[in-house]
């Protein structure tokens, strides 16, 4: 009968060439709390706890997947985001702890009564952001946009595993052939694509090789086609004094901080995330636009 530390040692020595034993150990737990309902506190305390034969084989069968790089989000088929369960798979991102940071910022800056106002997710994915705002302004009217038709059948399960009602709309930012039928927002977010080619050889195997390509990569020659694309259709989307918050790629901050000033936003404000990098901004339509 193998035992709690048992699985610990084997995943420390199988995943050694992926990750850093920090990590290593945060997946262990990850995995065993998912197989066994058992907290990580209580894990962590009784590593000479016993296993079933059914979780042994469970966390091997994982310990493989996770062996060739695919993420451990995809592998459960959920993760969890601003304290809500999220369901996961190679259509959508895996949600980002700066995202949540984000979405905190919004939460914050919002002035309306819960009871009112329009919300706008531009790119919306795994629908993480949306559902989240709309979870914490239940009186907020909450439409969100993608391409992918994939991600938004995924997002949609969200919604619904979360129980609430977001607008879920399949679009083109780049290419908007027709009017988006909703109100003008007093708030729109965005994480769009924003890491380059050159971005990419610094990045794990894990996300390069698993997570979709449409929602992570530009071109080099135009990083900031998506930004500008959603600038302009925000400053004629937005009410007045509406806000816009971007998630950015840290290299591009002063540069996204110029385009937006330039398409006629003020109070632009440039924060960094918990890491201390340029991640997040947020501009406002002036009142007299």
């Amino acid at each position: 009968m193998k035992i709690v530390q048992d699985v610990f040692t084997a995943f420390k020595q199988g995943l050694a060439a992926l990750y850093d034993a920090t990590e290593i150990e945060a997946l262990t737990l990850q995995v065993l709390t998912e197989l066994t309902g058992t907290s990580k506190a209580t894990l962590k305390a009784f590593p000479e706890r016993e296993l079933t034969l059914t979780h042994q084989e469970e966390a091997n069968k994982i310990l493989t997947q996770l062996k060739t790089g695919e993420p451990l989000q995809y592998i459960l088929g959920n993760t969890e985001f601003y304290g809500l369960k999220f369901l996961v798979n190679p259509s959508v991102l895996i949600p980002r702890p700066e995202t949540e940071e984000l979405v905190e910022w919004v939460l914050s800056s919002w002035q309306l009564p819960v009871s009112s106002g329009y919300i706008l997710d531009i790119g919306t994915g795994s629908g993480c952001v949306a559902i989240s705002l709309k979870k914490n302004l239940p009186g907020a009217q909450v439409s969100a946009i993608d391409i992918s038709p994939e991600a938004l059948q995924t997002a949609k399960q969200n919604a619904e595993l979360n129980e609430v009602d977001v607008n879920f709309i399949e679009a083109d930012i780049l290419n908007l052939t027709s009017a988006i039928d909703i109100p003008n927002s007093e708030i729109i977010i965005s994480n769009p694509p924003y890491v380059t080619l050159a971005d990419k050889k610094q990045m794990h195997a894990n996300v390069t090789d698993f997570e979709p390509h449409t929602a992570l990569f530009v071109q080099e020659d135009d990083p900031l086609i998506f930004y500008k694309a959603i600038a302009n259709f925000s400053f004629n989307n937005l009410t007045k004094g509406g806000l816009l918050f971007f998630e950015i790629n840290e290299n591009y901050g002063r540069e996204i901080v110029e385009l937006l000033e330039n398409s006629g936003f003020k109070n632009v404000e440039l924060r960094k995330d918990m890491s201390g990098k340029d991640r997040m901004i947020k501009a406002q339509k002036g009142v007299s636009s």
